[in-house]
């Protein structure tokens, strides 16, 4: 079918069509409302449905394909890969169930997860999605006052850690974390559950606090846990997210929304069916691997590809194997990622057999048009640029080869996906604006299933943050967007990340893709610092695909940058400074720690650094800094 029929459908008979989606998933009981909408923006999707994920994700399939792999979790941390089917899978979550009614965790009690890309992981999930309880999920290795926040605001019953997490081979204890987290917690919780895999030999107990997992394990066996039917609205699970004011916000997920909204994307947009296999190279962590490393992938009967370790060890064709050895339908992946792989020779991919892959998705940060060019050609399979946020939970703006195929346009992540009603708009005057006018990307609720549903116990901050923008009721992405005149989105980066250089309002997203345009440049952060003059200037921090000490080379390569700037996008945006470092400030889900850039650059203080993943590349900034940059003053 064509897309826009399809599409049309979603948006001017949204009842009739997520209706006629829900038949996807197990209810067991059918809903006897799709949507009730009487507190705008508030909305109840599937109302009075009684459904689980943990059913849908596992049980559902055991008759089936009780054989077929589930779950292939692969680390080169620890050099332990494990295929586990789904009748081993069912056994293995009934089991974790079992552990957390022991440990007295029942119906919508709150559990913190604490672990790396490990199958533990995962069964945890599983477990506590079986059981009714509502996870929450942190990143593995978040710092200690960090992760004491969201205890706090969770106020869990019990946190499951695992004894540590290795990066690089670099091992990285997590029970230090956790208990200086449950001292620094108003709430800490009563138990903490650790899963270990001996990289701690050290990892101490407390007494009636620590259980170990193994123990517990082994005492319950093969005991099975009967499923907690839930209401459709009811929490499947917090993922906190940075806000404005320091204080993470629990973005709260529904069930039975989620699991139709997961159900139509596997079809739609990543064309992965039961028995097909899909790779996301997402941590669990994050929005991406809830949703593509765990639930979407289990909901329609696939094998699901889970990854530890870097994407260049042992070298960099360890995914290009995996994609290879398992038969790999779809794969799913970052720019940042694509980026780091850029810098080493191309046949680490092509000494690999892809004929399986059908596609490559990419999210996260937009894609800039020299990496999409780069991976394209390099894989000979379509690149798919897609856009979403942890708040949607699915994607928001993509193609849909699973339903109908546009034309891949480098640098935008497509069109409004199903059920999303979308617009760019004018800041000032909320007005929807022409093809190729900047303007706030903004959708109109209902927002469709799987969306957010509110700020975990701040209905008040959900409206503030999201909706409160415009005189019009709309949920601001906070990302600005032009649209073209066939329709496909660009976006061109936060609303918060604008300089204003002598009256003209630019988009660091903007100078960065043009910069990255540059032959010789790898990866490009753009900063806009005050200036006594034009009030902000434009500053490149810029790392290159062959590294150099030499001055003039470096020199060289920063007047290109200048010049390809000048060239694309005026004089008015030509960087007032270029330095050129060996490694960019990143997170660890791979964004770029642009705010805390422009502090060092200003002198001031670079903030909360708990996600950053390599210390050494924030001293490779502030040396630069010190030495002064390669072209400007």
């Amino acid at each position: 079918m064509a897309y826009e029929d399809v599409y049309r459908r979603s948006i001017e008979q949204p009842e009739a069509f997520w209706g006629d989606e829900a038949k996807a998933i197990h209810w067991h009981v059918p809903p006897r409302q799709v949507l009730e909408y009487s507190q705008p923006p508030f909305r109840r999707w599937f109302v009075g449905g009684q459904t689980n994920l943990c059913y849908n994700a596992v049980d559902r399939h055991v008759a089936e394909r009780g054989d077929q792999l589930a779950l292939v979790a692969v680390s080169t941390e620890t050099d332990v890969t494990r295929e586990i089917s789904y009748r081993e899978l069912y056994r293995e979550v009934n089991a974790f169930a079992a552990v957390l009614k022991r440990l007295d965790v029942g119906r919508g009690d709150r559990v913190v997860i604490y672990m790396p890309n490990m199958a533990e992981a995962v069964f945890a999930m599983l477990a506590c999605a079986r059981i009714g309880a509502v996870h929450s999920v942190v990143f593995g290795g978040f710092a200690a006052h960090n992760l004491a926040l969201r205890i706090d605001d969770a106020q869990p019953k019990l946190l499951i850690a695992a004894d540590a997490g290795s990066r690089g081979g670099k091992v990285i204890p997590y029970k230090p974390l956790v208990d200086e987290a449950c001292a620094k917690a108003n709430t800490p919780p009563a138990k903490v559950l650790i899963v270990s895999r001996g990289l701690d030999a050290a990892e101490p107990k407390i007494a009636g606090r620590d259980e170990d997992y193994a123990t517990l394990r082994a005492a319950v066996g093969d005991a099975e846990v009967p499923v907690e039917w839930l209401e459709s609205n009811e929490p499947s699970y917090l993922l906190y997210t940075s806000g404005t004011t320091g204080k993470p916000k629990g973005v709260q997920r529904d069930v039975g929304g989620y699991a139709v909204a997961l159900a139509l994307s596997m079809r739609t947009v990543f064309d992965v069916g039961p028995g097909q296999v899909m790779f996301s190279t997402s941590d669990v962590g994050w929005a991406v691997g809830h949703s593509y490393n765990v639930y979407g992938p289990l909901i329609v009967g696939a094998t699901s590809v889970l990854y530890e370790g870097l994407p260049i060890t042992p070298d960099a064709g360890i995914w290009w194997a995996l994609c290879e050895q398992y038969g790999v339908r779809t794969m799913f992946s970052s720019p940042t990622a694509v980026r780091v792989l850029k810098k080493h020779d191309i046949d680490f991919i092509k000494r690999h057999d892809l004929s399986e892959l059908k596609y490559l998705f990419l999210a996260g940060e937009p894609l800039d048009e020299p990496t999409a060019h780069w991976i394209t050609d390099a894989i000979g399979k379509p690149v798919i640029d897609n856009y979403w946020q942890t708040e949607t939970g699915w994607p928001a703006l993509t193609l849909l080869p699973g339903l109908d195929m546009k034309p891949v346009r480098f640098g935008s992540p497509g069109f409004p996906n199903l059920g999303y009603r979308m617009k760019v708009i004018d800041e000032s005057t909320g007005e929807e604006v022409g093809p190729c006018k900047k303007g706030v990307l903004v959708m109109q609720p209902p927002l469709p299933p799987g969306c957010m549903t509110t700020i975990w116990n701040d209905d008040a901050r959900f409206l503030s943050s999201y909706f409160s923008h415009f005189k019009e009721l709309l949920y601001s992405s906070l990302d600005w967007a032009i649209r073209d005149e066939d329709g496909y989105t660009f976006i061109l980066g936060r609303t918060d990340d604008v300089i204003n250089v002598a009256g003209h309002r630019l988009g660091t997203r903007e100078i960065e893709e043009s910069v990255s345009g540059f032959p010789a440049v790898a990866e490009a952060a753009v900063i806009g610092v005050a200036d006594e003059l034009k009030g902000q200037v434009p500053v490149v921090f810029a790392t290159l695909r062959q590294a150099t000490d030499e001055p003039h080379e470096r020199v060289q390569a920063a007047d290109g940058m200048r010049r390809t700037v000048e060239q694309s996008l005026g004089a008015v945006a030509r960087p007032a400074r270029v330095y050129i470092v060996n490694a960019l400030p990143k997170t660890r889900s791979g964004k770029l720690l642009r705010r805390s850039l422009q502090a060092l650059a200003q002198g001031a203080d670079p903030g909360d650094l708990s996600t950053l993943d390599d210390p050494n590349a924030l001293e490779e900034v502030r040396r630069a800094l010190q030495r002064g940059p390669e072209v400007g003053s």
